[in-house]
């Protein structure tokens, strides 16, 4: 069986996908059988038909069969956009941009591994663990550029509410140091109304004078280690705005090499073959409304 390097998780979901697929495709194909049985029945009652008759009988089967065709592509499209609408909305909860490289669409090796891995009937090598409710999508690419963005994010957020922490509790104890400098002022006061001893007096002014020196010394500690903490914040900030930066660049070059692949253009060139033949249509039914 072809090994794309997922875990059990992911391959049971891209098995569960393929089987989804499968079963769309099945049932367009015997709508198409069904277009070509209709013909034989309605059409294919007589031995023998003009030229005329022949190629008219193949343009109305070849106008159905296309129909379903290009109602089939344009669906698959669509379920895919679905697809991915679900992956992108989990990876933004994560504050990830997933990548995709749609050269890879085309890769024949690849395609070959998902053909064979279609053959082995969805047998995965471990047992499926049957799942008692619908899991929900865990963020894609959890290694490489994906994973180093996520944990850069996760450290400059710990980092910061770390921060914030220290400021409080600085904050903190600058409010105590300030609270224990009034009491002491509040009983240095109170003692000179109420003694007279000149000694005892000299004796507190020197504890309230090595209070305030050292209240001093530890708010001008607090005030350098807030500046650090500020400093250290708007760095963090800095950080986290160049990252965002350097992913939105990287969002941009890969619309742009988007739009220089193959399946682009090819989808480009369909469209405009659509749309002529749309007004080739609207003319045809203004020439016969005009005849009528």
């Amino acid at each position: 069986m072809a090994d794309f390097g997922f875990n059990e998780h992911h391959q049971n979901e891209v098995i569960n996908y393929m089987r989804f697929a499968r079963s769309k495709r099945a049932l367009r194909l015997k709508t198409i059988d069904s277009c070509f049985q209709d013909l034989k029945d309605s059409r294919l009652i007589e031995e023998t038909y003009t030229v005329d008759e022949v190629s008219d009988m193949l343009d109305g089967l070849q106008v159905l069969v296309r129909g379903e065709v290009e109602m089939e592509l344009i669906n698959t499209a669509h379920t895919n956009v679905l697809l991915l609408r679900q992956l992108f909305s989990q990876a933004e909860k994560f504050y990830l941009r997933l990548q995709t490289d749609i050269s890879e669409l085309e890769n024949r090796e690849l395609l070959e591994q998902v053909a064979e891995f279609e053959k082995t009937d969805f047998k995965p090598n471990s047992k499926v663990h049957q799942e008692s409710s619908k899991p929900k999508l865990a963020p894609l690419n959890e290694g490489g550029v994906s994973e180093l963005l996520q944990k850069e994010i996760s450290r400059l957020q710990e980092d910061n509410d770390r921060l914030k922490a220290r400021l409080r509790t600085l904050e903190s104890q600058a409010m105590s140091a300030l609270d224990d400098k009034s009491k002491a002022e509040r009983a240095l006061k109170s003692l000179q109304k109420s003694q007279g001893d000149h000694q005892e007096i000299t004796n507190l002014e020197g504890t309230v004078a090595a209070m305030q020196a050292d209240f001093e010394k530890t708010l001008n500690a607090n005030v350098a280690s807030q500046n650090d903490l500020q400093d250290s914040l708007v760095s963090a900030k800095h950080d986290l705005l160049r990252v965002q930066e350097q992913l939105s660049l990287a969002e941009k070059e890969l619309e742009k090499k988007f739009q220089q692949t193959a399946a682009y253009r090819n989808m480009k060139e369909i469209l405009t073959k659509k749309n002529e033949h749309i007004k080739d249509l609207r003319k045809r039914l203004q020439r016969y409304e005009s005849d009528e």
